[in-house]
């Protein structure tokens, strides 16, 4: 290639290539450097293609380079890379075989049509030699999220496809992903490879960044490789492939860390996956993923929808529905009152319909229901006849029910001040079966009660079933900040750390936008009760815990990661949340639970669970 600048010290550097003033002359002379660059062994080749993915990262629908050849170009280059070894250890051809992939993956992540032209040009065959790990850990995050985004077009899905290994090595990854790069990367600092190192950090080094950088990058390796997964996993053929128990049940904790939050990570896969006859069979013969996803329906989780979902659609198919109905059915009942959630509208509705069919599928002769969880739903369907009735009933009647249940609901309180715990739980319960369902903000506070009451006797189920009502009764839907609170506690009873983080951080989000004096925190300080529970979780749902078990690595860099460090006691964070939530030194069952109702909250409009993950990761990597 001719030297376009004479004050350029390289010859027939793209650079000034770029440069040319003539359109025609700079299109002939990129069409030649994209050619000519994988048979050249010239120093320097990684500056061209750095700039290259910086220009791909910057603008992925412009066709120029796409039409001038890069796709064969980057194919070749991954190709040379893998071939000669004595060519990718000298200068910094290293670094080529991942820029070029990840130059792949940009182009074709928006554009069919480019899709298809690396389709043509061949980039599918040395792309899944770099998902094999022909290479390292690195290569294959980039391979796999270029292979993620061919997959995801109608026509150049098959072209994937065609390639069987690519689903077996895709499982594989998201099982083994976090422990890769835990063990390739993380677990030893004075291993690191230098390269990989530059890459997470592009010259912002250091042990804590790159340490911080490897979290990210394994959760987006594991993510990638379900969203590829995941599109196979809408063709009926691949699914016996996918639904094999020893995957199916890694998949609830594939949670995807905090830092992809696009990504459905493992519920959206079993969404997929549940979607069809065929996947609904596996599903339901794993009670640990009916549990998960039990938990999951009931949680502050951003894919909450997806796992009730999953669970309507394995209660309407016969096949399964006898299998899941005595776990789901509760779960679902908690929900039932719910009115919308994301995208899903009068889902309550929904809810019900569904459950309604169960019991009449029963009288058919076609399922198989325990008669306490027929009990419950029948109770479900009279609270529904109740609501049509009280729309007829005079409102000065509806006033009478609802003074009677405040009385009840006030000797209650008194019943919890004098250590009456059970007695207490019982005085909500009557007051709930009197309170008008159209009062939906004194049930709230009755079942916000009744949950700390549940708590208190150590039952977190009955708990988060209370506190899960009562935040789908609450006007904006699971923003009720003492209900997040109790759940999360019971969530932590019984071990589930991810579920009782979530709950823990939307308190902390709800307690700062409160205008309620009791909850409301002082120059925006996080409450020292919700930040212990909030780190211990983070340790306990730690991204690298699992590998780092497995390894024996019981005091990880930094603190970080100390998965086997001192935990929080329970009950000292317990305690404290009991008598520091309150201004006055109060009793938190008191009246003023029923203020808490009244309380204006700011920016609902404004309001994103993005700052949930941000408040998430100031906890994962303060230490």
């Amino acid at each position: 290639m001719e030297k376009v600048s004479t004050d350029c010290p390289y010859p027939g550097c793209f650079f000034c290539v770029m440069k040319e003033g003539n359109p025609s002359k700079r299109r002939a002379s990129i069409l030649k450097f994209f050619r000519e660059l994988p048979s050249q062994d010239d120093d320097g080749q990684v500056l061209p293609i750095s700039g290259l993915w910086n220009t791909a990262m910057a603008h992925p629908n412009d066709p120029e380079f796409i039409e001038l050849g890069i796709f064969e170009c980057m194919s070749a280059l991954i190709w040379k890379g893998l071939k000669n070894r004595r060519w990718l250890s000298h200068d910094q051809n290293i670094y080529i075989p991942y820029y070029a992939a990840h130059i792949i993956g940009s182009y074709t992540m928006n554009m069919e049509e480019f899709a298809e032209t690396a389709v043509h040009a061949a980039v599918i065959p040395p792309l899944v030699e770099l998902l094999s790990g022909r290479l390292t850990w690195v290569e294959q995050r980039v391979a796999v999220r270029a292979l993620g985004h061919l997959a995801t077009y109608a026509s150049t899905f098959p072209a994937v496809a065609s390639h069987a290994e690519i689903l077996e090595l895709s499982i594989q990854l998201a099982m083994s992903s976090l422990e890769i790069v835990y063990t390739h990367f993380y677990q030893y600092v004075d291993r690191r490879l230098s390269y990989h190192c530059d890459l997470l950090t592009r010259g912002m080094g250091g042990v804590e960044m790159e340490s911080r950088k490897a979290e990210e990058w394994a959760s987006q390796l594991q993510c990638w490789s379900l969203q590829l997964i995941n599109c196979f996993a809408f063709k009926p053929e691949f699914l016996p492939t996918i639904c094999k128990p020893e995957f199916l049940v890694k998949l609830p904790g594939m949670w995807g860390g905090l830092v992809n939050e696009n990504s459905p990570a493992g519920i959206g896969l079993l969404r997929t996956i549940c979607h069809h006859k065929l996947g609904r069979g596996p599903v339901a013969n794993c009670p640990s993923i009916i549990e998960a996803l039990c938990n999951i329906a009931r949680s502050s989780d951003d894919w909450q929808s997806m796992a009730i979902d999953c669970l309507m659609w394995l209660l309407q198919d016969p096949n399964t529905s006898h299998k899941v109905i005595d776990k789901a059915a509760p779960t679902l009942l908690d929900l039932a009152e719910i009115s919308s959630l994301g995208d899903h509208r009068k889902l309550g509705e929904s809810i019900t319909n569904v459950l309604q069919e169960c019991i009449q599928s029963q009288g058919a002769g076609r399922n198989s229901i325990s008669n306490r969880t027929k009990e419950q739903i029948e109770e479900l369907l009279k609270s529904r006849q109740r609501l049509k009735w009280e729309k007829s009933m005079p409102k000065e009647d509806l006033r009478i029910k609802q003074a009677a249940a405040l009385v009840i609901k006030l000797e209650g309180n008194s019943m919890f001040s004098s250590g009456n715990i059970s007695a207490a739980a019982s005085k909500y319960s009557e007051a709930l079966a009197l309170c008008p369902m159209r009062s939906k903000k004194e049930r709230v506070v009755l079942y916000s009660n009744r949950a700390q009451c549940y708590l208190l006797l150590q039952q977190p189920i009955a708990a988060i079933g209370d506190a899960t009502r009562a935040l789908c009764l609450h006007n904006p839907v699971n923003r009720h900040a003492k209900s997040l609170w109790r759940r999360a506690q019971a969530y932590d009873m019984l071990g589930l750390a991810k579920e009782s983080l979530l709950d823990a951080i939307l308190f902390i989000n709800e307690c700062s936008q409160s205008n309620d004096p009791d909850l409301s925190l002082r120059q925006n300080k996080v409450p020292d009760y919700a930040e212990r529970l909030v780190k211990k979780q983070m340790r306990a749902a730690w991204l690298f815990r699992e590998a780092a078990i497995k390894h024996g690595n019981v005091q990880c860099e930094d603190g970080a990661g100390d998965v086997y460090g001192r935990e929080t006691d329970d009950s000292e964070w317990e305690t404290a949340s009991e008598s520091d939530i309150g201004n006055d030194g109060r009793d938190e069952m008191g009246e003023e639970e029923e203020d808490d109702e009244d309380c204006d909250w700011k920016d609902e409009d404004k309001y994103d669970k993005s700052s949930i993950k941000g408040t998430c990761e100031q906890f994962i990597y303060s230490g």
